[in-house]
């Protein structure tokens, strides 16, 4: 399974589940829920953090946080 930490500046993906740590109910509550389309609008030049489209609202997450969000292939 691909990462959201993972993808570049203008792809989009559907969020499958997260990593089992405390950010994933921080993230549920800020619209990142399974089945919701995410594209990446913009990265940081020095990579962090990035900047997403979800729930019709820009979300700018840091790349530990992205990368415990798990995307359907």
């Amino acid at each position: 399974m691909k990462r959201l930490s993972e993808l570049s500046i203008g792809q989009e993906a559907v969020i499958h589940s997260f990593e089992k740590d405390d950010i994933f109910i921080k993230l549920m509550e800020m619209g990142c829920v399974p089945g919701e389309s995410v594209r990446v609008i913009q990265i940081a030049p020095l990579g962090d953090p990035m900047s997403i489209l979800v729930a019709g609202y820009h979300l700018s997450l840091r790349l530990s946080e992205a990368s415990s969000i798990f995307l359907e292939d």
